[in-house]
Order: C-alpha cells, then structure tokens, then sequence
C-alpha cells in the first residue's frame, strides 16, 4: 500500500479521534491496534498506535499491505 485515498484516510482519522480499533496487515501478521495518531517522519507516513498489550507501534504506510476500522 503506497499511500491511503481519500476515503482511507478519513476512516483512519475518525478512528483516531473516536479512539476505535484497526486492523493492520504488515508482512503477513495481523495487528489489531488502537491508532493515536498520524504522522510524517523522515518523509513517510506513519500511525503511531497502541497495541493492547501496552506497546506504542509505529506503522509506515508504505510498509502497511491493509488497514481496516474493526467495527
């Protein structure tokens, strides 16, 4: 996934702001994360999220294959 449209990133946005699940597929694992926010470093996009464990993850889109709001 080299970038989201724009339909993708208004879910992902309101996922951000009402605090809802997504699922994540990077390299064949899935990741079910509560996003935080979003972000540019170093020149890619990336979510910062949290797993429920209590683990801060950053996802760089570029590396995403999927994004999902879990419902």
């Amino acid at each position: 996934m080299a970038q989201l449209n724009h339909e993708q990133y208004d879910l992902l946005e309101r996922a951000i702001t009402e605090k809802r699940r997504i699922a994540v597929m990077r390299r064949g694992t899935e990741y079910v994360v509560v996003p935080s926010r979003l972000s540019v470093e170093g020149g890619r996009e990336a979510i910062q999220a949290r797993h429920p464990s209590g683990n801060v993850m950053t996802f760089y889109i570029d590396e995403v294959q999927s994004i999902e709001v879990v419902k």
